[in-house]
């Protein structure tokens, strides 16, 4: 069927036939009847298809045009070799009957249309999943588009149309905010306030925008919540210096050689490293802080608290209800006491109580911290341990310097500290002291007719009845066997005596009833002598003399005491 212009045709079939004649692209013709009469080319795709009666797609926009005479427009995607292939159709009638096809293949631009259309349904489902969220801001500086999912607790409308500047939590005065800003930014830290007004750490990643003839109209970028990794930092930084801290009064403290220096060498650096005013450790029971043992050797009950040592100018009764407290079983003690912040722990060995540790700090330096009450609860430990080390050192000592029987001083603990307060009698001339030599008497009687364990029974009484009757600033000792000796601190002659004729007076009430027989009661001989500094003699004579005194008694009868001569210089001196 020729398309070409003749002269029956109107000047719209000319034109239209003009149009056709010149159409870049494939192009089909069909008769009145719907049959394929023509194709240009007669290769393209479209005539191949018809060809091969894939008119489904074709024919029903083609059918209502050879009908009613209406033009058509509509789309058909055609599978080729290479793939499927797009087509705009464009169905014209014709005056003479029939109906033109004009193809136009949009392939490409579907494609295209199809790739964009699902990276930016791909770049929103990103957005939407994402733990960071999007943002764009408008040359106001308002926000125009936020992840629909909204930020830090913030919905997306509630954010839409606000100043990204109300958020940021420190602001200073002419700083550009990364959402205004008019250079590529690459992880910067800001704090922003959350919908609940917590703070947030963001870290924000932003370009600028610009139109096209290059005017800034804003700024995009996706911000990432960071608080997390950063309390985590955070929290390592602090606990870091808990440990240096730690590290440190541990390592000072346990470096001292003197166990009993080790507590004071604690609460001086635990009070310079905390910022502390005053600190006190306390030790639970034992011996006394100072170390020195108590002539009768009667231990204090194990649930006190003794002070072990303290730095400072906090006085000791300040610590008493604090005490109270953590021995009713609190975990730790944060409180204002006297207008004074408190901060105190337990001190723990193998889940037991063995000490505390309390610190003062000074009015106006503020409450303690969290990292204040980790570290505190850290050392007090430590301490624990040490008062257990100091306590094992004091068990030592005092089984070392100590009767196993009778609690009492032995023989080397106690000439140790006779000679110490002999060396100190000797720089004050004008101070005495005696030294008494006990022995009992029949005492082996008491093992063969009643056992040993008569005998130690009747030990320990000698032992009660010398404490009883001495001070506290005596020494008593067992030096072995049935051996005891006493150092009466400031007794003169008349003092020394008397002393002996009262434990004479006692043992006979005492020891009678526990002898071995009627006929060798138990009883006591007693050798004193009394030091006089004025005569030079040394502590060797002092007790040769009192020994000599004893065994003078022991051969003239026994149950008496004897009071050993004076040295010839003072017998001399109480001669003038």
């Amino acid at each position: 069927m020729s398309l070409r212009p003749d002269h029956t045709q109107s000047q719209l079939s000319l034109t239209l036939s003009d149009a056709i004649a010149d159409f870049p692209g494939a192009l089909v013709v069909f008769d009145r009847n719907g049959a394929m009469c023509h194709a240009r080319p007669s290769t393209s795709m479209l005539a191949t298809a018809l060809a091969g009666e894939d008119l489904d797609g074709i024919m029903d926009l083609v059918h209502p045009t050879l009908k009613g005479g209406i033009p058509r427009l509509g789309t058909v995607q055609i599978h080729g070799a290479d793939g499927i292939h797009s087509f705009d159709l464009t169905v014209l009638p014709l005056e003479q009957g029939g109906a033109v096809v004009l193809a136009n293949e949009i392939t490409l631009h579907a494609n295209l249309r199809s790739a964009l259309m699902e990276s930016r349904q791909r770049y929103k489902d990103f957005v939407e999943i994402s733990a960071d969220f999007a943002w764009e801001t408008g040359i106001d500086g308002t926000f125009l588009f936020v992840s629909p999912r909204g930020a830090l607790g913030h919905t997306a409308a509630s954010l839409i149309g606000r100043d990204p500047g109300d958020l940021v939590m420190e602001r200073e005065p002419g700083a550009e905010l990364p959402f205004s800003t008019r250079v590529a930014l690459d992880g910067q830290e800001i704090w922003l306030r959350q919908a609940d007004g917590a703070t947030a750490c963001v870290m924000v990643s932003a370009k600028p925008v610009y139109d096209r003839l290059g005017r800034w109209t804003g700024a995009r970028g996706v911000c990432r919540d960071v608080t997390l990794e950063r309390d985590r930092d955070s929290e390592l930084i602090r606990a870091r210096n808990r440990e240096r801290i730690l590290n440190h009064v541990v390592r000072t403290f346990r470096d001292e050689v003197d166990p009993q220096n080790m507590l004071r060498v604690a609460a001086a650096t635990l009070a310079r490293g905390m910022g502390a005013e005053s600190c006190q450790i306390y030790r639970r029971g034992g011996i006394s802080a100072d170390g020195v043992l108590s002539e009768g050797m009667v231990q204090p009950d194990d649930g006190l608290f003794l002070a072990g040592a303290r730095h400072g100018s906090c006085e000791e009764g300040a610590a008493q209800p604090i005490l109270d407290r953590l021995e009713k079983g609190e975990p730790f003690i944060d409180s204002e006491v006297d207008g004074r912040e408190v901060l105190a722990a337990p001190c723990h060995y193998r889940h037991r109580i063995n000490g505390a540790v309390i610190l003062w700090r000074a009015p106006g330096r503020g409450p303690w911290g969290r990292d204040d009450r980790l570290l505190i609860a850290d050392i007090a430990d430590q301490i624990g341990i040490a008062n257990e080390q100091i306590a094992a050192h004091e068990d030592i000592v005092r089984l070392s310097r100590t009767d196993g029987l009778t609690g009492l001083f032995n023989r080397r603990a106690f000439f140790e500290e006779a000679e110490r307060r002999y060396l100190r009698l000797a720089r004050n001339p004008d101070e005495s002291a005696a030294l008494m030599y006990v022995d009992l008497d029949n005492f082996k009687h008491v093992n063969d007719v009643h056992g040993h364990a008569a005998g130690d029974a009747v030990l320990c009484t000698v032992r009660d009845l010398l404490i009883s009757n001495t001070r506290p600033t005596d020494l008593v000792a067992r030096l072995g066997g049935d051996e005891f000796a006493l150092w009466l601190e400031a007794a003169d002659h008349v003092a020394a005596e008397g002393k002996a004729k009262s434990l004479l007076a006692r043992a006979q009430d005492a020891l009678y009833s526990l002898s071995g027989a009627p006929d060798r009661p138990l009883g006591l001989s007693i050798g004193v002598a009394v030091y006089a500094s004025k005569n030079g003699e040394t502590m060797d004579e002092l007790i040769a003399r009192a020994d000599q005194a004893m065994y003078a008694i022991k051969h003239g009868g026994k149950g008496s005491y004897a009071l050993a001569a004076l040295a010839p210089a003072d017998q001399e001196e109480e001669g003038r």
